[in-house]
């Protein structure tokens, strides 16, 4: 029988008020376990969960060197190779073999290892109802989230409002506990439409919701004629019928898509497709026991009892949402009607993914926890704080942002200079401190193209994190509509970057933080015709005070090389003499969007021109990056002296002065770098191997 824990949960539907249990079911075999019921009883984990590699706090992974010898190399439980469809179908087994009667939340004992003052995730399943859906990311949300389960059995009849108050007690009772707290709710499908008429109810819960698939849009589907068919199916044939929705649900077989995502090599493509091939006939089996005849049937008549109340409700719902949507999404129109959700909702974002299916959160490639943060929806209090909250990118991630730039290193090739403390300029980043707090100052690029290869070569090589100080309009969920893709700016959250705020600077330095700061703005990297490398810094200081108060270091630098990548073929000014454009422009710099994000109203002259706009370029022959990373300064001990502000002008006018410098030595240097094309580059590499280091100028 299954190990009962006090939770803090509200009453099963059906049983008596004083028993608050919440269920914790451990994810190897439930028949194995012999103890009985004990309300707060510790479950102790089992055979299977020994030998289990996301059971143990410290996976291996075992490897042999080049020169032969073993190595062993601890893991992080997020970098273990992920759940799949045979997990789901496994856990889900025994818990519907083993837990009979009515609704109940559990708890997977992989996901009990949360930090302290993690926020409460309520998972609401799909049409299933048995509550597994997240079995591929337990080992990751289970560390920042204290995670609890909707189970319905299979021959439960809770109709949708009684649904609605259980999980509504419960929101509330954890309201109590948690105070100060926000309160996820992950719904799916049918769930999400739990999760939107729980949140139209509870306007004063901090609630969060992350809504999957949405069922909202029942009516527009093929869903509320199944009802009827199924009536007219005698019980022998019913299993055929479900069968059918579990295939057009895309479960396993939806693998083909991902390869050139993924570019998967052709043993794991391979791979993939066995195993989705070899569990498509126990999924279609499992289907069979969680959705008999009866069962969906009655599932069905609550879609649709749901959609009907959530979409009459949908003005009540204020609080954050994100919204998953699949491409192809063979049940339910999802991409569509996630848009018109977004549309209602005053607080959603939607991501979309295009080549999925109904089933997203069982299918390869989603990190659920990768989605949260990219959104910029991840919070332990009532407040996000992307500094205090923000989550450091795992190798997943930081490989997913790397491969969106290799086109870009490729083409590029940097070469990264760094000047040691008696002046001397040295290839590599060797001139780099290696503890912080520090600031990064230098010129942005066209586009701020130089943004992926700095970042990802400061973190390969020196372990060190960028925390980007970014315009505000990244940030801005008006703003995210007007991008062609919805998570354009979800890498730069991932990898740190903050909205530009003297607070925000000064809770990065407080924790010793790597900060990187244009001063130049949106103004240097959208430069007009001409235009290249010229600085568009204030008159006035506005970062070495700061800076003196933690006694960061000042590193200035300059990077060149826009100018071998691209012809600006219409800047601003061009673009302000089209007629069309007007529009364009005030939606982006007068509209919510503009009024939201405008930087330095108070300023005069061309640091005050800082609006957002398009820029139409033309492509040329790549040339080659060149970042030069100038003599540290120093502030520590000063303090007291930088407080002065002609003191701290002073300064401010030498690190200007520096990266002027920087971007001069560059430019005349590159011009005897023999390599600085990329044909001889190709040569180069052909000749002597793709992994080998190109040479440059000496410095």
């Amino acid at each position: 029988m299954a190990t009962v824990a006090s939770g803090g949960a509200t009453p099963f539907v059906g049983e008596a008020p004083y028993l608050r249990r919440r269920y914790i079911f451990p994810c190897s075999s439930l028949s194995s376990r012999k103890t009985e019921p004990s309300v707060n009883a510790k479950p102790a984990p089992t055979r299977g969960q020994l030998r289990s590699e996301f059971d143990s706090p410290n996976p291996i992974r075992i490897s042999r060197s080049d020169n032969g010898k073993v190595r062993r190399e601890v893991l992080d439980r997020s970098e273990v190779a992920p759940r799949g469809i045979r997990d789901y179908i496994k856990l889900s087994r025994e818990i519907i073999g083993s837990a009979k009667g009515s609704v109940r939340w559990f708890s997977p004992i992989e996901c009990a290892q949360c930090g302290e003052g993690s926020p409460l995730l309520l998972f609401l399943p799909g049409i299933d109802g048995v509550g597994t859906g997240l079995v591929r990311h337990y080992a990751r949300l289970g560390k920042i989230f204290n995670i609890w389960c909707l189970h319905i059995p299979v021959d439960d009849r809770t109709t949708f409002e009684e649904l609605i108050q259980y999980i509504e007690n419960t929101v509330k009772s954890e309201k109590m506990r948690l105070q100060g707290r926000p309160i996820y709710i992950v719904g799916e499908s049918i769930g999400a439409c739990l999760a939107l008429a729980v949140a139209a109810r509870s306007r004063n819960t901090d609630l969060i919701l992350i809504l999957v698939n949405p069922a909202t849009s029942f009516k527009r589907t093929w869903l509320r004629d199944i009802s009827t068919l199924l009536d007219a199916v005698p019980d022998p044939f019913h299993v055929p019928i479900s069968s059918l929705f579990s295939l057009l649900s895309g479960n396993y077989i939806r693998t083909t898509t991902n390869f050139k995502a993924r570019e998967l090599a052709m043993e794991e493509a391979i791979s993939i497709l066995s195993e989705g091939l070899t569990d498509m006939l126990p999924s279609l089996s499992l289907l069979g026991d969680i959705l008999p005849k009866e069962s969906l049937v009655w599932k069905l008549k609550i879609l649709k009892e749901a959609s009907s109340y959530v979409n009459s409700r949908l003005h009540a719902v204020t609080c954050q949402t994100l919204i998953l949507a699949s491409g192809k999404d063979e049940i339910l129109p999802s991409h569509e009607e996630a848009e018109r959700l977004c549309t209602i909702l005053p607080n959603c974002r939607v991501r979309h993914f295009l080549d999925s299916g109904h089933a997203l959160l069982l299918e390869r490639g989603l990190d659920l926890v990768t989605v949260i943060k990219g959104a910029g929806y991840y919070r332990r209090t009532w407040q996000t704080d992307l500094v205090s909250d923000y989550l450091h990118p795992t190798t997943y991630e930081f490989e997913n942002v790397s491969r969106e730039y290799r086109l870009t290193t490729f083409a590029t090739d940097p070469v990264m200079l760094s000047t040691l403390d008696d002046g001397c300029i040295i290839r590599g980043l060797s001139g780099i401190p290696d503890e912080g707090p520090a600031m990064f100052i230098g010129n942005h690029m066209l586009m701020g193209s130089e943004l992926g290869p700095l970042v990802i070569q400061l973190l390969k090589e020196k372990n060190i994190l960028l925390r980007g100080i970014a315009h505000p309009f990244m940030f801005d969920r008006n703003a995210e509509v007007l991008m062609p893709d919805y998570s354009s700016f979800d890498k730069y959250r991932i990898m740190g970057s903050v909205p530009v705020s003297g607070i925000n600077m000064y809770k990065l330095l407080a924790i010793n933080s790597f900060v990187l700061l244009y001063p130049g703005g949106a103004r240097e990297a959208l430069h007009r015709k001409g235009e290249e490398y010229q600085l568009f810094w204030p008159q006035q200081s506005e970062f070495v005070r700061m800076a003196s108060r933690f006694g960061a270091t000042i590193i200035p630098f300059g990077v060149v090389g826009e100018d071998d990548l691209y012809n600006i073929l219409l800047d601003y000014n061009d673009l302000k003499k089209l007629p069309f454009y007007d529009s364009l422009d005030k939606k982006l710099n007068e509209g919510p969007v503009g009024t939201a994000v405008r930087l330095r109203s108070n300023y005069e002259g061309e640091v005050a021109n800082q609006e957002l706009h398009p820029i139409v370029l033309a492509p040329k022959i790549p040339g080659r990056f060149y970042f030069l990373f100038g003599k540290p300064i120093k502030t520590k001990g000063m303090e007291k002296e930088l407080r002065d502000r002609d003191n701290a002008q002073k300064m401010y006018l030498q690190v200007k002065s520096e990266v002027e410098k920087c971007l001069s030595y560059l430019k005349e240097k590159r011009e005897k770098d023999p390599y600085r094309s990329i044909f001889s580059r190709l040569v180069y590499q052909a000749t002597r191997g793709s992994n080998s280091e190109i040479p440059t100028f000496e410095p």
